[in-house]
């Protein structure tokens, strides 16, 4: 049987809301699933992810196939990073403690770098209410400047 992980559409027309499960790959889109790992929420800004990281895993390791937006949601979540390191658990090339260590620090890094971009969209969101009059004032001078001087070409 294959196995996939995909999104379940939830929410009304226009307001999408999706939960992140693992089904088989004939069952519908909104059909019966196996098991829900967790819910992807596209209109918040950012959008919100909450996901049980050690189901997913499970299921990848299992075989579960993700489709192309699970698959990013995985990667930004750092399970795909996880799987990968644990991989190299098992090969022998670190010990787990040093693979949780480095997955640690990759996740605080990357919780700091999503705290920065979501203060960075709000002040230039905030910055262009204010920046939009500045520039119709500085066209306005240029547009008198111009007159002038045309005015000043048409007397000669």
């Amino acid at each position: 049987m294959a196995v996939k992980m995909r999104l379940q559409r939830h929410g009304s027309k226009k307001r999408p809301f999706y939960f992140i499960v693992v089904a088989d790959a004939r069952a519908p889109r909104d059909g019966k699933f196996i098991q829900k790992v967790g819910t992807y929420n596209p209109l918040t800004v950012p959008a919100t992810i909450q996901l049980d990281r050690q189901k997913a895993l499970e299921w990848l390791n299992k075989g579960a196939q993700p489709t192309d937006t699970v698959r990013r949601i995985l990667s930004f979540k750092g399970v795909l990073y996880l799987k990968h390191l644990l991989r190299g658990v098992n090969l022998g090339l670190f010990d787990q403690a040093a693979a949780m260590t480095k997955f640690q620090t990759w996740h605080e890094e990357h919780e700091a770098n999503i705290t920065r971009r979501s203060s960075e969209h709000r002040s230039t969101q905030r910055a262009k209410k204010v920046y939009v009059p500045v520039v119709k004032k500085v066209e306005t001078k240029h547009e008198e400047a111009t007159e002038g001087a045309a005015e000043a070409t048409t007397e000669a």
